[in-house]
């Protein structure tokens, strides 16, 4: 990997080569970002698992204190009985056979997360290869799978975040957008941090957390002190 030159390092304060404390690594990947828009800022943490042993995954969800300052599309498969309490907790699909049978016939997924109910798995069987090829099966180990779907779109919509490893053993994070105050990023942070030791394999030996880095959108990696 090429070294920062002193004077990239001057113009920028950043050496890509070190590795900042957290408030001081929020706070550059606040400077870089160099986009026109309120870019997403991410996590990324190199795991010391073996991604391809099923006892090693690392996968769970958890909700961050100030959301991820981003609006994503929820779909929720329920029965009837449901279908106002998920509207009226921000579900902006909502349905069952009919709701199934539209995707399975357009294959057209207008939607980042899918919740449902247990008794509505077996129907969803149809459109399987459909969402599971977009990440967008529910899942009872994401909580997406639960008999109470109104309280899960809520959590979905005031910015509950899943995270799944890899096959490289990396996995990556939202954590917020770069308008966030440092203090809100910092407590984001350290609520992904804490819930994937949580997640620790405990056929997992040695070093768990081998690197930790945050960015923002087309911005550089920078290096957290672990």
């Amino acid at each position: 990997m090429p070294r920062t030159s002193s004077k990239e390092i001057e113009a920028t304060g950043f050496n890509k080569n070190q590795s900042y404390p957290l408030v001081e690594a929020i706070e550059l990947t606040k400077k870089l970002s160099k986009t026109k828009f309120d870019a997403s800022v991410e996590i990324h943490l190199s795991l010391g698992i073996d991604p391809r042993k099923g006892d090693q995954q690392v996968r769970g969800a958890v909700s961050l204190p100030h959301g991820t300052g981003k609006s994503i599309r929820v779909a929720a498969f329920v029965s009837p009985q449901n279908e106002e309490a998920c509207r009226a907790a921000g579900a902006d699909l909502v349905g069952n056979d009919e709701l199934i049978a539209e995707i399975a016939k357009t294959e057209k997924t207008d939607f980042q997360v899918a919740v449902a109910e247990p008794l509505m798995m077996k129907n969803l069987a149809k459109i399987a290869k459909i969402l599971g090829t977009r990440g967008l099966m529910p899942s009872p180990k994401n909580e997406t799978v639960t008999p109470n779907p109104a309280k899960a779109v809520a959590e979905l919509k005031k910015g509950k975040v899943s995270f799944k490893n890899d096959d490289t053993a990396n996995l990556h994070c939202l954590i917020g957008k770069v308008s966030f105050d440092n203090a809100q990023l910092l407590e984001n942070f350290q609520t992904i941090i804490d819930a994937v030791k949580k997640s620790k394999p405990a056929t997992s030996k040695g070093s768990f957390l081998k690197k930790v880095f945050i960015s923002s959108a087309m911005g550089p990696g920078i290096k957290v002190q672990l």
